[in-house]
């Protein structure tokens, strides 16, 4: 039986799948799996061993020029991967108008969630299949239970397992106590403040943790640079793609991420992480795994303090340092 997974953005909710993948495999280990995703995130699907070929696509740029797209080579390459296997079964994992389309495009018999379920209801005319999972439900469990109807088996008990071998991305000798900041985000109101940030780093490394900043465009560089500058044992990486972001990960003592997707790696390799949530509620899509500690700031009491966004004001370092500390190595300094 061979099946196409549909899960094309975002980082976070093609993260989000990887369990469902796990639980599938474990229950049906003759089923091969193919997956077609945005071309931006086609490392994620790689790193899980049921996967047997990626699919890009780049939907978010295709759709700026379709006319060029439908007579460009990018363009016959992809529908060539998409017929290159008959597939049993196509199972649409994101329930959206554009994920519809390509699940239609396959020609197989299509699975996906009813019309009460999916994000956008539109898309359950593409499957033949419609399956009702409740809303109310954690991303991972709901695709989960997905998965679980689609191939017919039974729901596996406890937390959904992400697959992936932290090994593949770092091996070795682990480094020394290292704190990494996930501090890029799309929208400004979940950032989490600089002054915050800068008085995080200073805290850490008084305490002789290091400090890592990873980046992925020029604004994310030069808020890393304003955060670190001055403070010795805080450093900006290098530019990096997926996999060399998942190997500082591996390495790291100790994650701080705001509401992003690299949050959501940081939980799929089991790194001890406190995400950091201000206009967003972790509850549905929240970072999904073992030592995963949600900070909110509307839990916290309001103070006066210089943030921005302001949102974040009463999330201070302080509050921060406290949920942290549990989970750095027991040779650092307690914060106080």
């Amino acid at each position: 039986m061979r099946v196409l997974i549909v899960k094309t953005t975002s980082m976070g909710d093609v993260i989000h799948t990887l369990p469902a993948l796990t639980d599938a495999k474990r229950a049906l280990p003759q089923v091969q799996f193919d997956w077609v995703v945005e071309d931006s995130f086609a490392e994620v699907p790689s790193w899980h061993p049921a996967v047997d070929m990626v699919i890009p696509v780049a939907i978010r740029r295709w759709r700026k020029h379709i006319l060029a797209t439908l007579r460009s080579n990018e363009w016959k390459q992809f529908r060539t991967l998409l017929r290159k296997h008959h597939y049993d079964l196509v199972i649409d994992a994101q329930g959206l108008i554009k994920s519809a389309w390509v699940t239609w495009l396959t020609k197989a018999p299509a699975a996906g969630y009813d019309r009460e379920s999916a994000r956008e209801s539109l898309a359950s005319w593409a499957y033949q299949h419609r399956y009702n999972v409740p809303r109310e439900c954690h991303a991972v469990e709901r695709i989960r239970q997905l998965f679980a109807k689609a191939l017919d088996y039974e729901l596996p008990a406890g937390k959904g397992s992400y697959g992936l071998d932290r090994k593949r991305f770092c091996g070795g000798t682990p480094e020394a106590p290292n704190v990494v900041f996930l501090h890029g985000t799309t929208w400004h109101d979940k950032h989490y403040p600089e002054v915050y940030w800068r008085q995080l780093a200073l805290e850490l490394t008084q305490r002789n943790i290091r400090v890592r900043l990873p980046w992925g465009n020029e604004t994310e560089k030069n808020r890393a640079h304003r955060i670190v500058d001055g403070i010795e044992g805080a450093e900006v990486l290098p530019k990096l793609n997926l996999n060399g972001v998942a190997a500082v990960l591996g390495q790291a003592s100790a994650v701080v991420a705001v509401d992003t997707g690299l949050g959501h790696l940081s939980a799929a390799m089991d790194v001890p992480t406190v995400s950091l949530y201000g206009p967003t509620s972790p509850a549905l899509v929240g970072a999904y795994g073992a030592n995963q500690i949600h900070l909110c700031a509307s839990d916290c009491e309001p103070v006066l303090a210089e943030a921005d966004p302001a949102v974040f004001s009463a999330l201070t370092p302080q509050v921060v340092l406290g949920a942290l500390q549990p989970l750095l190595p027991a040779t650092t300094t307690p914060v106080v």
